[in-house]
Parts: structure tokens; sequence; C-alpha cells
């Protein structure tokens, strides 16, 4: 492990902000590349004063968005008529019906859970959810969640143990805030329709 982690380091420190972007990019498109590993060894690089870790913080999100936006494009281009394939033209359109109803805090938590962030963005596209809309609840999801992986190597970059068990806690932490706050907006949506 601890290998692939200096590799990693080595290969951010070699392509800097760019190599950020791009993997980024990648981890929040199709592709499963998880992003602790990138913005782990990029917060540590930020702490040794290679990098700035606001401009580290920035990239992150930038090339999260990127990717977000990717999916977007593809699913809103081609989404419906694949899904057609599959599905009645009902149940597709009750998807589209669901996400432009609760569009917002689908893509906001969505991005701060493990496995579902990469593909949260091709449901909002093929609702041709509102492009601003949708940047804006990536930028908060993904914020939150580089900014969290970013402080973590910043601060506890060289011990992997505890990124690791630190890893698991904000995991565990994150899909709880997410549960609390889907039951209230859950309740607000069945108070509001009342």
């Amino acid at each position: 492990m601890e290998s692939i982690v200096n590799f990693l380091v080595n290969t951010i420190g070699s392509l800097g902000l760019i190599g950020i972007f791009l993997l980024m990019f990648l981890e929040s498109s199709f592709f499963p590349f998880p992003s602790e590993v990138v913005m782990i060894p990029a917060g540590y690089l930020a702490s040794k004063g290679d990098m700035n870790l606001f401009v580290v913080i920035g990239i992150g999100i930038a090339g999260s968005l990127a990717g977000a936006w990717f999916n977007y494009i593809l699913a809103s281009k081609f989404g419906r008529k694949f899904l057609l394939k599959f599905f009645s033209t009902q149940k597709v359109e009750k998807l589209e019906s669901f996400f432009e109803k609760h569009g917002h805090i689908s893509t906001f938590t969505g991005r701060l859970i493990p496995g579902i962030r990469q593909y949260i963005s091709f449901p909002a596209g093929l609702a041709k959810m509102s492009g601003l809309k949708f940047t804006i609840y990536t930028i908060l999801g993904a914020g939150i969640w580089v900014t969290i992986l970013t402080l973590l190597g910043y601060f506890i970059g060289q011990n992997q143990e505890l990124i690791h068990r630190y890893l698991k806690e904000i995991t565990t932490i994150t899909i709880l805030f997410i549960v609390v706050l889907i039951v209230s907006y859950t309740l607000f949506q069945k108070q509001k329709d009342d």
C-alpha cells in the first residue's frame, strides 16, 4: 500500500495541478477511480509546501465538476434512447419526474456517497436538470468531500493507518448525515404537500 501511495504522491507531484484535475475528472466520470488516492496525497504535498492548499482544493473540485458534466452531457444526449430499450416510457418518465422534483437533493447527497458519486450525474442529465442547479449542488457535494480528503492528507498524510481509520469514520459520519438530511427533506416535502 505504501508503494502505491508513494507512486501517487510522485505522480501528482510531477504532474502538479493538471494531474489533480485530470485524475479527479476521471474519478467523477464513469471511470471507477477513488478520489482518496488523489486528494489525500495532494493534501500531503500541500502540507510540505509543494502546492497551495486552497488551489489544490479548488482544482480538485473543478476536476470533479468537469467529470460530472461529462456524464451529464452523455446522459442528456444518449440516455433516454438507451433506457427506452430496457424500460417502458412510463418508467423513464417517472425517473425524469422524480429528478425534476428532487434532483437538487439527490445530486448533493449522491456526491457524498462512495460508489454513487460517479453515477449520480447520469439521472440528472437524463432528466435534463437545470444546468445551474446541477453545477451548484455538484460543487457543494464534491466540495465537502474534496476538502475533507485534502485536509486529511494535509494534517496526517504520512500516517496511512490513521488515514485509513479516519476515512472509515468520516465515511460513516457522512452517510449518517445523508440519512438525517434525506429524512428531514422527506418530512419537509410531506408537510409542504399536505
